[in-house]
């Protein structure tokens, strides 16, 4: 890891803004997560209508959903993580086998859901795949509460484990909560953060919420249907079964197309889970142990740099990050970060050792007449990132007094800009007394290298390999003692004031 040079002036201001969803086929690893709604194709294929449920009358009970048995149920589960009496022998998904509670059952769109499952072994092996990092974590809060272990993987049916899903309600999360039943359990939702995508906060809401959706009708099937329609939706249907004199369990309901095949598709794949080798699939190890632990930085931080700081690449701390809305990670509500259990360590080493503000963005106002366009070329940015930061559709315009999120830059000394490269090596002094070009129209790299004779690969290294070049833009260029400064009356080159420090290094990873 790069020298952490984080001399820096804190400018953020503090900005007080306060179904299912379908998963998309993930081509690129390096992706970071988005609330996008998601193509419909890509999840499990509604059941025509013409299909009907025949389920048995819920019970809540220890049995299997095929022929052979699975191992008895732990008659002591655990009540904390470091108190768990499970063997590290077994892994995870032993463990969900171990607590199913609701009953067997048989039906066509059951089969249905498994053969459409074990036909798709690749999308299987991309959910259980994203699944290992949140798995051992909603197991122990499921056992903690004495819930069914169906619970635990109601994220498979509900968003695939993927926690950017976006559904066309509005739903966000592995959880799937739509934004006024995550405010009434706990979730905040502003500018910076949504809890929805929240791991910690949006599990507990979801149990919550099942564990008073149980209390209130009693059985957890019905319990499930009403996570999906709503509490109302069910009692709807229970009331006209009433008036009819007709039973009011879930399989007698008259409930909309997609709550009729809720639970039979989880049937399905804790039926998969069971016995995966039965439908010729392979499921991703899971170990029996915390994937990642809870880090209270204290301090405002860039998300680039904590993933930096922790060794960890951007997807992956995406993933276990997925709440923050901005590329910075403020502690104005004592926020934390899930890094995985291997990677703390180094991290609050860096922590430690970095003893100046942690952020490279700044709050920019704007004035009447301002433009997302002109505004990205003086801070160096592409509009497209503009936008992206500040959530702003590519439809809509700036507006008067309008605060944005912009890279800290201005007065900035190069010297601190390039602490934020991690393309620089650390070892290069001669970059403390670099100068920044100021690109003007008809610029290009090489005219520039020319310029201030240095090699064209030497000034790209140090601009993190840059090719296209905006007016506006800040090149930096490294000033070896032989080489005179540029024309004073050149407005456009910049000298940069730097003091000697000592550099604050990183831990060794």
């Amino acid at each position: 890891m790069p020298a952490l040079r984080l001399n820096r002036l804190l400018l953020l201001s503090i900005i007080a803004l306060s179904g299912c969803a379908s998963i998309p086929e993930q081509k690129s690893t390096n992706e970071t997560l988005k609330n996008t709604p998601l193509a419909s194709s890509q999840q499990p294929p509604a059941i025509p209508e013409a299909t009907a449920v025949q389920q048995q009358a819920p019970a809540v009970q220890i049995s299997s959903p095929v022929p052979a048995t699975p191992p008895a149920a732990s008659e002591n589960p655990a009540t904390t993580a470091s108190a768990t009496d499970t063997s590290n022998e077994i892994d995870v998904w032993q463990r969900i086998r171990n607590g199913y509670r609701m009953s067997e059952q048989d039906s066509k769109l059951i089969a249905r859901y498994e053969q459409w499952y074990a036909r798709q072994p690749e999308y299987v092996g991309r959910m259980t795949d994203r699944a290992k990092r949140y798995l051992y974590f909603i197991v122990e809060e499921v056992e903690k509460r004495g819930m069914p272990m169906e619970i635990a993987i109601l994220p498979m049916i509900e968003s695939a484990f993927y926690p950017g899903a976006y559904s066309t309600a509005r739903a966000s999360g592995i959880w799937q909560f739509i934004p006024s039943t995550g405010k009434n359990f706990g979730m905040q939702q502003n500018w910076w953060y949504d809890g929805r995508r929240d791991v910690l906060s949006a599990t507990k809401g979801a149990l919550d919420y099942l564990q008073k959706l149980h209390d209130q009708f009693g059985e957890w099937d019905l319990a499930l249907a009403a996570y999906n329609c709503g509490e109302n939706c069910i009692m709807r249907a229970q009331a006209r079964n009433r008036k009819l004199h007709r039973p009011t369990n879930y399989a007698s309901l008259k409930l909309p197309k997609e709550t009729r095949q809720y639970v039979p598709k989880l049937m399905a794949v804790k039926n998969i889970i069971s016995y995966p080798e039965n439908f010729g699939l392979v499921l991703t190890d899971v170990p029996n142990k915390p994937y990642f632990a809870v880090v209270n930085t204290a301090r405002h931080i860039d998300v680039e740099l904590a993933a930096e700081m922790a060794g960890i690449s951007m997807e992956e701390f995406s993933a276990l990050n997925p709440a923050h809305n901005r590329p910075v990670i403020l502690q104005k509500n004592n926020e934390v970060l899930l890094l995985p259990v291997e990677n703390v360590e180094i991290f609050q080493a860096n922590l430690e050792r970095a003893e100046q503000p942690l952020v490279s963005w700044q709050a920019c106002p704007t004035k009447k007449g301002d433009d997302l366009d002109d505004i990205a070329i003086r801070y160096g940015i592409t509009t497209e990132r503009l936008r992206s930061v500040n959530g702003i559709h590519r439809s809509v315009r700036a507006s008067n007094g309008q605060t944005l999120l912009v890279p800290l830059n201005g007065e900035q000394p190069a010297s601190e800009f390039i602490a934020f490269n991690t393309h620089l090596p650390p070892t290069d002094n001669s970059l403390l007394n670099a100068i920044r070009h100021t690109v003007r129209k008809g610029d290009t790299l090489s005219a520039i290298a020319r310029r201030y004779r240095v090699k064209l690969s030497s000034l790209q290294s140090w601009n993190r390999g840059v090719r296209i070049l905006r007016p506006g833009q800040h090149i930096l260029v490294a000033k070896p003692a032989h080489v005179q400064q540029a024309s004073k009356t050149d407005r456009n080159i910049k000298r940069a004031t730097t003091r000697s420090r000592k550099t604050n290094q990183p831990a060794k990873m």
